[in-house]
């Protein structure tokens, strides 16, 4: 991990942090929610002992990139978002016309919105969790959240600025994170209002798995204990201006060459329709340079750190491709 370099790069109105590791053509990394640099620092590792330049940023609102408008939710759009690293890479790679770029979460979503805002920077992509949602032209995202789970689903929750935060600071930022980096159940995530996380008990130990060490938890925590949680929710506060600004997107294809992972047991293959969308053809209809559709057996949501030595391989074996 020592070798690691970590730099900031001004882009876009931020002053960005970024990670990077390695020679050779260009791997970047988008991290998710409640996420930092330090989620791909296996893929840092490998992808730069294997001959590439792994770049991981922390992302508008997370980490030690400063600059943005945290309390104003309407700057963390895909457009904002995209905005940044397309700045980023015109930084530090002026030279590469085209990179691979890797996303899990959020990352995986902005990743989406990059290759069909800017096809032309990207090589190729692998994107863990997420696939490609469609919009659609009748309702919004948070409305179709709401109308499947409730109003304690944890995105329609996350939407009124000040609520979700709140409940955060009951919790405390380590017992949160543990909780989040550790959630395996194969469905819906709730919080009810004045309850906190659903089921969980302040007094009940979380054991960590062997692919998380309370090192790491403590790196997660002490970004977040100094910057709060505000950042990284407002990209799900932005989900309805994304909705708006993207209507000219509507029925768009992405056509960049795609591998997509999932865990098993991660909690957006379970959502309903899901499955079926990735594995009836549609997925492949809307990603029509989809390669591959990888579902990871025993696995979870956080998938790039519970099983590395796995996504390393499926990475690597990918864009030696291209």
């Amino acid at each position: 991990m020592e070798k690691i370099q970590h730099k900031m790069v001004p882009v876009n109105g931020l002053n960005m942090h970024v990670a990077e590791l390695g020679q050779g053509p260009l791997v970047l990394f988008l991290h998710g929610f409640p996420e930092l640099w330090y989620s791909w620092r296996h893929q840092i590792l490998y992808l730069a002992a294997h001959g590439y330049r792994a770049v991981a940023p922390d992302l508008r609102g997370y980490g030690d990139t400063t600059g943005a408008p945290i309390n104003d939710h309407t700057k963390f759009t895909t457009l904002h978002i995209v905005g940044d690293i397309v700045g980023l890479l015109d930084a530090v790679a002026p030279n590469e016309d085209k990179v691979f770029v890797v996303g899990h979460d959020w990352g995986a979503f902005i990743a989406w919105y990059l290759c069909l805002y800017r096809p032309d920077k990207v090589k190729a992509l692998v994107n863990l969790s997420i696939p490609f949602l469609p919009r659609n032209p009748s309702m919004n995202n948070v409305d179709k959240f709401r109308a499947l789970y409730g109003d304690d689903y944890y995105i329609c929750r996350f939407q009124e600025p000040g609520d979700i935060e709140a409940e955060f600071s009951q919790i405390g930022v380590k017992r949160l994170v543990k909780k989040f980096l550790t959630y395996r159940t194969p469905g819906p995530l709730y919080f009810p209002r004045g309850k906190g996380w659903v089921g969980d008990s302040p007094n009940t130990p979380i054991v960590l798995p062997s692919w998380l060490s309370e090192e790491d938890v403590d790196y997660y925590a002490s970004k977040f204990e100094k910057n709060g949680f505000t950042g990284g929710v407002n990209y799900y506060r932005a989900f309805d201006i994304n909705w708006e600004l993207t209507a000219p997107w509507t029925g768009a294809q992405v056509k960049v060459p795609t591998k997509f992972i999932v865990g098993e047991l991660d909690l957006t293959y379970h959502m309903t329709g899901m499955k079926e969308y990735i594995h009836n053809g549609r997925f492949q209809k809307d990603v029509p340079l989809l390669q591959e559709a990888i579902v990871i057996e025993g696995a979870a949501h956080f998938i790039n750190q519970e099983k590395p030595d796995e996504i390393n391989k499926h990475i690597y074996d990918f864009i030696q491709k291209f």
